[in-house]
């Protein structure tokens, strides 16, 4: 199959160098260009760790020179925050190619949101409605040839996939959910910060931005739409920070309705993810772990039940499955390629 450009804004981040990594490993695609401000000129191979045959001796260019490649590319990855995204993805359009934004500047349909969880007007609300999310596992259709797809966001990913089975087949009460989740230090991308420092976060675990988390509206309105209803009234979600590099595991709490069984609720998870290639059931909640999962693209999601109380957790690589890897997935459907292309040879660390 003939190979498809690819550029990558932002390639320096974590994100961007894994997204870099999976890129020049891809069957299909061609590495165009990377642009990174704070490594111009510098060999891609140096940096992401790859050999430089892997990445046709490509140097990063600067944010400019990206732009200036939009129209040479099929489609542009953008690993830039929210508020670059937003300024980029018109332009990334506009020069013909696709863009997959790991960004939250088009997940959110409401344009009124952003300045309150993301910080900033919307300078582009108009596009919120026609940016399709790309969680596959539960919109794939409409991510097939998409043009924009607003990557999910990490928290996001680990929390839909948990709740969403239960919310659509009605098993839950969809006002009484809560989503405890911890991520690694990475999921806070590359910054200096004295409390990201080794001494601060070695030894310690804690909450941050607890009931006002940015993720927290996307959930909400991604269950909703995965359940075909209104997005949930109270949706009680909290972060912690983990003394790790990569990972997320959530513990998401929900309410059965009135003479919903276990099983109603095994099968719930066999329908949803059995023919799922990333997405693997476990035997319960207890059975779910970060090992298993670091480094692949796999969510791993297990549910134990007792009496009108349902727990769920998932475990994802909140690099992988929750950025660079679902939005090599996405890009995969929007460019008509076979979905697992570049992702089925990434496997875990054990031990």
């Amino acid at each position: 199959m003939q190979g498809k450009f690819i550029g990558v804004m932002g390639a320096s981040g974590y994100s961007g160098l894994e997204v870099t990594r999976l890129l020049a490993a891809h069957p299909h695609a061609r590495l165009r260009f990377c642009a990174s401000d704070r490594w111009v000129n510098e060999p891609l191979a140096g940096r992401a760790g790859l050999r430089a045959e892997a990445t046709g001796g490509l140097v990063y260019s600067s944010a400019d020179e990206g732009e200036a490649l939009f129209s040479s590319c099929d489609a542009v990855l953008l690993c830039t925050p929210a508020e670059v995204s937003a300024e980029l993805v018109p332009k990334v359009l506009a020069a013909g190619a696709k863009a997959v934004d790991l960004s939250g500047a088009f997940r959110l349909q409401d344009a009124g949101a952003y300045p309150v969880h993301y910080g900033f007007a919307h300078p582009r609300g108009e596009m919120l409605k026609v940016s399709v999310y790309g969680l596959p596992e539960l919109f794939r259709e409409k991510v097939r040839g998409a043009r924009l797809v607003a990557n999910p966001g990490c928290y996001a990913t680990a929390a839909a996939l948990a709740l969403a089975p239960l919310l659509k087949a009605r098993l839950v009460e969809p006002d009484d959910l809560v989503v405890d989740a911890a991520s690694g230090v990475t999921g806070a991308g590359r910054k200096a910060a004295e409390e990201y420092s080794f001494a601060e976060l070695a030894d310690d675990f804690r909450a941050y931005k607890a009931l006002r988390h940015q993720h927290a509206p996307e959930i909400a309105q991604t269950l909703g739409a995965a359940a075909g209803t209104a997005s949930p009234r109270e949706l009680a979600f909290t972060p912690h920070l983990l003394p790790l590099r990569r990972g997320i595991l959530a513990t998401c709490y929900a309410r059965l309705r009135p003479g919903v069984l276990a099983a109603a609720v095994a099968s719930a998870y066999a329908d949803a993810y059995g023919p799922e290639r990333f997405v693997d059931v476990a035997a319960s909640a207890d059975a779910v772990s970060l090992r298993q999962v670091v480094g692949t693209n796999q969510c791993l999601v297990g549910a134990t039940v007792s009496g009108r109380r349902v727990v769920v957790t998932s475990a994802l690589d909140n690099l992988v499955k929750g950025a660079a890897g679902q939005a090599v997935q996405n890009l995969n459907l929007a460019l008509g390629w076979d979905e697992s292309a570049g992702l089925g040879a990434l496997c875990g660390r054990y031990p």
